[in-house]
């Protein structure tokens, strides 16, 4: 599939590198919350090099505060490419459907491609499972997560019902590293984050939030229980802005496409996490969180 990605760039930017520059003249990425400014930036500062140095434009990261800020710099025209998760891109889809193109998705070191949205509390919390964690603080993310709510939310108030009723409190953390953080500090008694449940909780898994905050040694796991996790949830997708040349789109791609094989350290950064791959996506992977969405618009 790679071998056909760069065919067709080859066939278009690759062969004419001028075309890119011709049409645009910068390019901005998009990259999520969920982690202080600065992270985001440096993680993903080799990706960024990656696709400037392909389009030859000055390429720029832009890390809003919420997730939102990206959704409406795609809507608006000031972002031009970001990994989305499913949520956000329903988001950005139920608002303008031509807005976005989804192109690639991750596929993790074993073959899957989807996460799992995890429950967390403080061993010294005494809380051992969502059951225990009735009647206790609790954090989600923020309201574009996908792990961070949408889905979480939807699950267990299918189980325990109003959430308001079944726990003390229930906030917005403003992002998993402020939960995870929030979890293991006492602000919150219990929360939802993310991970790919592929490998050892004590490692935060091999990929997601809950590993990030982990390898950056903002939390020692021995200090954190797993109390739930969610059913699988599909990894969420780049997405390129579709008013962009369709030469611009296609080289951005492949680049992004290629990356694991050429740069594996730079895709696990981007990804947040070890993958195997980054490969093409069709947009009715995520019908059902596009229905999830429309249902939690209503509401």
């Amino acid at each position: 599939m790679k071998k056909l990605l760069a065919v067709l760039a080859a066939t278009t930017v690759l062969a004419s590198p001028a075309l890119a520059q011709d049409a645009i003249k910068e390019f901005n990425i998009g990259i999520l919350g969920g982690e202080n400014a600065q992270d985001r930036i440096t993680g993903n500062e080799c990706y960024r090099a990656a696709i400037e140095a392909a389009l030859g434009v000055p390429v720029k990261l832009f890390t809003p505060a919420d997730y939102d800020g990206v959704i409406q710099g795609l809507l608006g025209g000031t972002i031009d490419m970001a990994w989305l998760g499913a949520s956000a891109y329903a988001k950005t889809v139920l608002t303008d459907e031509m807005a976005v193109e989804a192109r690639l998705i991750p596929v993790n070191v074993d073959g899957s491609q989807g996460y799992y949205s995890i429950g967390i509390a403080s061993k010294a919390s005494g809380i051992m499972s969502m059951d225990d964690a009735k009647g206790h603080s609790f954090a989600f993310a923020e309201p574009n997560s996908t792990s961070g709510y949408l889905v979480p939310a939807a699950e267990l108030m299918a189980k325990y019902g109003d959430l308001e009723a079944y726990f003390k409190s229930t906030a917005f953390s403003g992002g998993h590293e402020q939960t995870i953080v929030g979890v293991a500090n006492g602000t919150y008694d219990a929360g939802v984050t993310n991970a790919d449940m592929i490998g050892d909780f004590a490692d935060g898994y091999t990929s997601g939030a809950l590993h990030k905050a982990a390898a950056a040694g903002l939390v020692d796991m021995n200090n954190l229980v797993e109390i739930w996790h969610s059913a699988l949830i599909p990894n969420g997708p780049l997405v390129v802005r579709a008013a962009l040349p369709a030469d611009v789109k296609d080289k951005v791609t492949a680049v992004t496409a290629d990356l694991p094989e050429a740069d594996h350290a730079c895709a696990a950064a981007v990804n947040g996490g070890d993958l195997t791959d980054f490969v093409p996506v069709d947009a009715a992977v995520y019908a059902g969180i596009l229905e999830a969405r429309k249902l939690q618009d209503k509401q």
